[in-house]
């Protein structure tokens, strides 16, 4: 009767063992379902101004895919988004300062007008050129004066309070970077034989 008794026991044991595991790994699952730096987040978004017009949206389109941590995202929106789950819904308004920044004074500019396409001579045209590195930059036509325009070299939503509606669609581990491979140098080549 004791060996049997043992025997249960034993089985009982490693049953509550087994229920314990199962439940750490579902614990485990859950808490990689969230969002959390190194986490590939897919979303979809409706963006807004203070006034309730919308700016941007996802509707109708993939949802937005980045990846939590690496800075793909403007941070007030990313801190907001962390812990979410799949599924879950968010109003979140994010100030200037978390956002785009505020309107720099040094981003206006005037330039003579005959450096300005003369399509492009009206309020609201968007130029693109080169900054000091190369860099693609944009700027906006602020204002047009007789021998002048001011362009506006401010992001377009600088100054601007956001307010976002998102819902977490999916949240996977971000792939590996792609690291570029070596270059293989070239082969040596033999020392041309001396001329005897």
């Amino acid at each position: 009767m004791r060996f049997k008794l043992i025997t249960w026991v034993v089985a009982a044991v490693t049953l509550l063992c087994a229920a314990t595991a199962s439940v750490t790994a579902a614990e485990k699952a859950k808490n990689d379902n969230v969002v959390k730096d190194g986490m590939l987040v897919s979303m979809e978004y409706t963006l807004k101004g203070t006034d309730g017009k919308v700016i941007d949206s996802s509707k109708g389109r993939e949802p937005l895919k980045y990846v939590q941590g690496q800075k793909m995202m403007i941070p007030g929106l990313e801190k907001e988004l962390a812990g979410m789950k799949v599924g879950g819904e968010k109003n979140v308004t994010v100030k200037p300062e978390d956002a785009y920044g505020q309107i720099n004074p040094n981003g206006f500019q005037e330039i003579p007008k005959e450096k300005i396409p003369p399509n492009a001579l009206k309020v609201g045209a968007v130029l693109q050129g080169q900054d000091d590195q190369g860099r693609p930059m944009l700027a906006r036509i602020k204002e047009v004066k007789e021998k002048s325009v001011v362009i506006d070299l401010n992001h377009p939503m600088a100054g601007k309070t956001l307010v976002f509606n998102v819902k977490i669609v999916d949240i996977q581990p971000a792939p590996p970077p792609i690291v570029p491979a070596a270059k293989s140098a070239a082969p040596a080549k033999p020392a041309d034989p001396a001329k005897k």
